[in-house]
């Protein structure tokens, strides 16, 4: 039982160092903006920005700072919310058409509840903060109960189960060669969690980018704290009828990636390194030899000249325009790395225009921040400073726009640094920080993001009206804006397997849906086993990336005998298969905010009970199970409650309890919703090989009524932003009578294809007769005990089919 009574948060104890609002004093009120103040000069700021996001800051200052965050969408707008404000002899109450939000005037204590009056956040210590001698400035924190049954979610790509209570974890970037489970912290610094209990949802988002902590029930059960070793505690609330929509919240907040072109879902081969030339081509060839599909090929740090970033190797790469150039007519797009290192070496361009211009980090005193990575010793770009990102960004014109790059990976951007114990930059590096200066202590875990941005819009700029593919290693919250992303140098091992799935999950349910692993793992050589598993599970990742390490053998799909190869060849053309429903998952996040990866949680609240970890959805209607360990045939799963389909065999599964299903090395286990459209492309070796003229539409017989989608555009470029796509949705009504597919779309834009081949899977009763916008049609085939078939138009509106 959480005790928010007076006397109950009158016995709050606090460390001998800990200060805590005074007595509330004042407050006033203006646009949404109510501004309670302490009689020891704390001040805490709650603006309303929507109906159920409410932003709450404090200062202990006689003042706010200045009002800044790479985090939050230069595009997200406040939105007018009805609310009232009251005042009594001990609080100030906030009440929305959601919410009513409680403010004691004994320390300022926060109490939210929603609208029918039930508790759902309710501060403990609340606010308090220290004095940070060592820097100046505060260490701020903030401590809030926990119900009993309370679970919480988020925080990036943490190595846990998806319910991270009882833990304790750490955002600073780091270099995490080789990480295992329990590794923290790692590279992404994400600090939004969410918050379940009994049906009850909401998020938070510390805005803060300092090295910030979070102990969700360690070391006091009942109690989660999260704080920072300076800034503001800033944070946002959110409010939500669901996790989806809290996580829709979210990604409104901080923002959607705009659509990738298609390609970039299709399979990648990586390694460090290919090179030289014919290495590079030989790899290539051999993938269309064994018929493999394939959509791009990398470039690692050995395709420059000593490690300089924007240079070639000319003796590997004697000329890489004319590379690229054969390497696209045989459908493959060319990625190469980029670091932030810039090699001290006044014969090297790049550096002496960085030098010159002032665009390099610098140490307190003033000297340049050097240290040493791939290319020695270095120099560091202030990825902060907006003339250094446009001077970083032009630099991208010789190799998208001469050579014909279509993506750029960053790495090493925590940024990293070898041979030092802190394995990055010291603290006291400046930075422009938009200007505002700041110390490393501020930018660090910005740094990566920044890069990546400067990247994106370098990339962008000369890639003629192409989307490109930008990776990035290190990020920030928001970071989706720019980049995709992977969970970094992961080993060879099952468990890495299993780590690649829960991270995957978490990554994508904290803004970050295009995301991935390096498949077979960076480091060390998988067995067969594990590669194959490895390869069917990224299947449902939208980044599908093999990589791995120069220092053991071949890790390419023909790398583990022939029969390996085959089963390989098998889930990598599935995944091209998928590609339009895929795509369209992709579409709907950007439309909506929703992850694309999704705990089986997220989906079905309904099995909040179950414990479900080996599992995750892709979009609202595929529930994908991997294999997770050695010589597994077999498996035990839960499906949530409903009908569920095999998708390979098409068996029928009540939901709502545990089966045990066949998983041979040849299957992944995977189901279908009942009611739901999946769209699927032809068999292709790589995204533009043939023109699809039809699209097939497996669609599964439920009772009742189920929506569906199918987003196509031309795949790439931006037309799309001008209204050139169309996105069909589909809605199924089923009965013991009558199955009825309907379609509705956008005007205005006809996709390549021409026709659907609807595959109607379930349908056991014997057909009476099919009517296809009120014509009756003879034009169908049975093709399984339950599988009818029928080729119509892409326009048609409704198909009804009675038993």
């Amino acid at each position: 039982m959480i005790d928010i009574s007076e006397e109950g948060l009158m016995n709050v104890v606090y460390g001998p160092q800990e200060k805590h609002p005074g007595e509330m004093v004042s407050f006033n009120e203006t646009d949404q903006v109510i501004t309670c103040s302490a009689d020891n000069e704390c001040h805490l700021r709650i603006e309303l920005l929507t109906s159920k996001i409410v932003r709450f800051r404090y200062t202990v200052k006689p003042y706010f700072p200045h009002d800044f965050s790479y985090a939050i969408d230069p595009k997200f707008k406040k939105e007018h919310v009805n609310y009232e404000c009251n005042v009594d002899e001990q609080r100030v109450i906030i009440k929305t058409d959601y919410l009513e939000i409680h403010i004691l005037k004994h320390k300022m204590f926060v109490h939210i509840y929603d609208a029918e009056g039930n508790l759902i956040s309710s501060d403990e210590k609340g606010f308090h903060w220290e004095e940070n001698h060592e820097y100046g400035g505060e260490n701020v924190k903030m401590s809030k109960s926990i119900f009993p049954e309370q679970a919480f979610y988020g925080l990036g790509d943490k190595t846990t189960l998806q319910n991270i209570k009882g833990n304790r974890f750490t955002n600073w970037g780091s270099d995490e060669f080789g990480f295992k489970a329990g590794t923290d912290p790692l590279y992404k610094n994400i600090n939004f969690l969410y918050s379940y209990y009994k049906g009850k949802t909401f998020g938070l988002y510390f805005d803060n980018s300092f090295r910030t902590f979070y102990d969700i029930g360690q070391e006091r059960k009942d109690i989660l704290s999260f704080w920072a070793n300076g800034g503001e505690m800033d944070y946002y609330f959110f409010y939500g009828d669901d996790l989806l929509d809290v996580s829709a919240q979210y990604t409104q907040l901080t923002g959607v990636p705009e659509m990738p072109p298609l390609w970039a879902l299709g399979y990648q081969q990586c390694k460090w390194s290919y090179f030289p030339e014919s290495n590079v081509m030989e790899i290539t060839e051999r993938m269309r030899a064994e018929k493999i599909p394939c959509d791009a090929i990398y470039l690692d740090i050995d395709y420059m000249d000593g490690f300089r970033c924007f240079t070639w190797n000319k003796e590997r790469f004697p000329d890489p325009k004319q590379m690229v150039s054969n390497l696209k007519t045989n459908g493959f797009k060319t990625v190469a790395i980029i670091d932030p290192g810039i090699k001290i070496d006044f014969d090297y361009s790049v550096f002496k225009e960085g030098l010159a211009k002032g665009y390099f980090c610098r140490r307190m005193d003033g000297p340049y921040m050097q240290g040493k990575v791939w290319p020695g010793e270095c120099y560091f770009p202030d990825f902060t400073n907006p003339e250094a990102r446009e001077w970083w960004a032009g630099l991208f014109q010789e190799l998208i726009e001469d050579i014909g790059l279509a993506g750029i990976w960053n790495d090493m951007n925590e940024p990293a640094l070898f041979d030092v114990p802190s394995k990055t930059f010291p603290l006291d590096v400046r930075h422009h920080y938009e200007g505002h200066p700041s110390s490393h202590r501020k930018a660090h875990n910005v740094y990566g993001m920044q890069m990546a941005r400067a990247t994106s819009e370098g990339v962008k700029k000369f890639a003629g009206n192409k989307r490109p593919l930008i990776i990035t290693r290190s990020g920030f919250s928001g970071m989706q804006r720019f980049s995709s992303t992977w969970t970094g140098d992961n080993l060879a091992s099952w468990e890495h397997l299993y780590l690649a799935h829960l991270q995957t999950l978490r990554l994508s349910i904290s803004g970050v849906s295009f995301c991935g692993s390096d498949i077979g793992g960076f480091i060390d050589q998988p067995e067969g086993e594990l590669y194959v598993r490895w390869i069917q599970l990224g299947v449902f990742h939208p980044f599908f990336r093999t990589h791995s390490s120069g220092d053991h053998g071949s890790q390419e799909p023909w790398s583990f005998g022939s029969k390996n190869t085959a089963i390989v060849r098998k889930a990598i053309e599935l995944r091209y298969k998928l590609l339009p429903y895929l795509y369209t998952c992709f579409y709907e996040h950007t439309i909506t905010g929703r992850p694309m990866l999704r705990p089986v949680i997220f989906n079905s609240t309904d099995d909040a009970d179950v414990n479900i970890n080996e599992e995750g959805f892709l979009g609202e209607h595929l529930l994908f199970s991997p294999v997770f360990q050695k010589n597994i045939r077999s498996k035990k799963i839960y499906l949530p409650k409903g009908k569920w389909y095999d998708y390979e065999s098409t068996e029928v599964f009540e939901g709502g309890k545990m089966f045990i299903v066949r998983a041979p090395l040849t299957k992944i286990p995977f189901f279908i919703r009942a009611g739901a459209v999946i769209p699927t492309f032809p068999k292709m070796q790589y995204v533009g090989e043939k023109v699809i003229k039809t699209v097939t539409l497996k669609t599964y017989f439920a009772e009742g009524e189920t929506t569906s989608g199918f987003y196509m555009d031309d795949l790439d470029g931006y037309q799309y932003q001008e209204g050139a796509y169309r996105y069909s949705r589909f809605i199924t009504k089923g009965s013991g009578s009558t199955f009825v597919l309907g379609q509705s779309f956008n005007k205005g834009y006809e996709p390549s294809f021409h026709n659907y081949r609807i595959q109607f899977i379930g349908l056991s009763s014997e057909i009476q007769n099919i009517h296809i916008d009120g014509v009756e049609s003879k034009e169908y085939r049975r093709v399984h005990d339950n599988k009818v078939e029928l080729i119509v138009k892409n326009s048609f509106t409704e198909i009804i089919i009675q038993f």
